[in-house]
């Protein structure tokens, strides 16, 4: 009996020894093909920075003005290239654990688009990888457990509508985007102001709010969500409670990200941007 037992624990042992080893090199191959994405995304990025003038920011509204101002975008380089690291925490379903991220995310603002990579710890010893990308108009995410199981693969109207509007959103971390002809700003009241983003035969338009000091603290838009396997278009919202300077420019330090369903507000996703360089494009 005794020999059965160190048998069938040995057969385990190598199962797992296995599987550890093929998902090591399937992360390897996951990073190494994520790390050629970011080289052709930024292959032909815009090498001309401009200093942004005062002048700059006629016509858009006073919020606007007042954020970009408070940003301390105006006198330096207009931004046209963006890498960032994150520690996040998100959640796959409602009432489900808090599960710990590593981000890496890349964004071009000349051709709008970011490349999203994460490794989020589900478990000891338990894993995926993640790659979301908006480029050329289209979005794509692509999930692997332990980068070796595709869970996740999509592509469609509907994932390219929800990445255009997270570029929108994320311009907040990059703040002279909001200056770019494919965002158009519209005044609401004194704290608010509505950005219309058109791109690729797309336009989508969400939300945002500022503090009295000029600080953007919301986001709201009506953004397609997969939930239950069905893509539906929900009220998707980010509140901001930090914000500090990174390399001279104020912006969004710490939030969350939320869906707003029939069964109450789904949390699902909470950021903290721990650097952030401009202008510099190539992967970390």
């Amino acid at each position: 009996m005794l020999k059965i037992l160190l048998v069938i624990l040995l057969g385990i042992l190598v199962v797992l020894a296995l599987v550890a080893a093929a998902s090591f090199f399937a992360n390897l191959q996951f990073n190494k093909n994520v790390d050629k994405e970011v080289r052709d995304f930024f292959g032909d990025v815009e090498s001309r920075h401009d200093i942004i003038q005062m002048d700059d920011l006629d016509g858009l509204p006073p919020v606007v003005q007042k954020w970009l101002e408070r940003s301390q975008v105006v006198g330096k380089e207009r931004i046209t290239a963006v890498r960032l690291k994150q520690k996040a925490f998100m959640r796959i379903k409602e009432g489900g654990p808090w599960m710990p991220a590593d981000v890496q995310q890349y964004f071009r603002v000349d051709k709008p688009g970011f490349i999203w990579k994460v490794r989020v710890n589900m478990a000891p010893l338990l894993y995926f990888a993640g790659r979301d990308k908006y480029e050329k108009g289209s979005g794509h995410m692509l999930i692997k457990v332990l980068s070796l199981v595709k869970v996740a693969d999509a592509k469609g109207n509907e994932i390219d509508q929800g990445s255009m509007l997270r570029y929108l959103a994320e311009t907040v971390w990059f703040p002279s985007a909001a200056l770019n002809s494919y965002i158009e700003w519209e005044e609401v009241d004194a704290n608010s102001a509505r950005a219309v983003m058109t791109y690729g035969g797309m336009t989508v338009s969400g939300l945002f709010t500022f503090n009295q000091e000029g600080d953007v603290i919301n986001f709201i838009a009506r953004r397609y969500g997969n939930f239950d396997g069905r893509y539906l278009e929900k009220n998707w919202i980010i509140n901001v409670w930090e914000h500090k300077e990174f390399n001279g420019i104020r912006i969004p330090a710490a939030g969350e990200v939320t869906w707003e369903l029939e069964t109450g507000d789904y949390n699902w996703y909470r950021f903290e941007i721990k650097e952030i360089e401009y202008n510099k494009p190539a992967g970390y």
